[in-house]
């Protein structure tokens, strides 16, 4: 059988989940957040900052510590003949970036657990950071399922 990224993405196999929405229902989920997730796009940026992995690997560091994070190790890669792509693993989570100089473009992935970090604040150091003309912020909540205290799990 020859495979093709389709069938590798997003999760081939698995079950579909449904979604309930939460509002009015008795037996709707109810929710507990667990981190907050932004996606930043970067648009019109500094050409020679987004092909310095130095740069990059710097402000990516800066970053997880203005967001109240704790970098606890970063990979990062420079392509050829430009871009560079890189992973902050955070004790909280992770930061990803991948840059595209010729097109003056950089995309962010900012995913921190708990309440007290603050990834929004490492979005916008990066985009002053990378000389962004213009950029795009999405930021969410990533819920999980509370547990119910009067559930009782028995053994198999």
């Amino acid at each position: 059988m020859k495979q093709n990224l389709s069938c590798l993405h997003p999760n081939p196999g698995w079950p579909k989940i449904k979604r309930e929405k939460s509002v009015g229902s008795k037996d709707a989920m109810q929710a507990e957040m667990v981190g907050k997730h932004c996606i930043l796009e970067l648009y019109g940026c500094e050409q020679s900052k987004l092909n310095d992995e130095a740069f990059v690997r710097t402000s990516v560091n800066s970053a997880s510590k203005i967001a109240g994070a704790t970098l606890l190790n970063m990979i990062t890669h420079t392509f050829e003949p430009q871009g560079v792509t890189g992973l902050a693993l955070l004790a909280e989570s992770h930061i990803s970036i991948h840059t595209w100089p010729e097109s003056k473009y950089a995309a962010i992935d900012v995913f921190t657990c708990g309440e007290q970090t603050m990834p929004e604040k490492a979005c916008k150091f990066l985009a002053k950071e990378f000389c962004a003309e213009k950029y795009s912020l999405e930021s969410f909540s990533r819920q999980t399922k509370v547990k119910s205290e009067s559930s009782k799990r028995e053994p198999n």
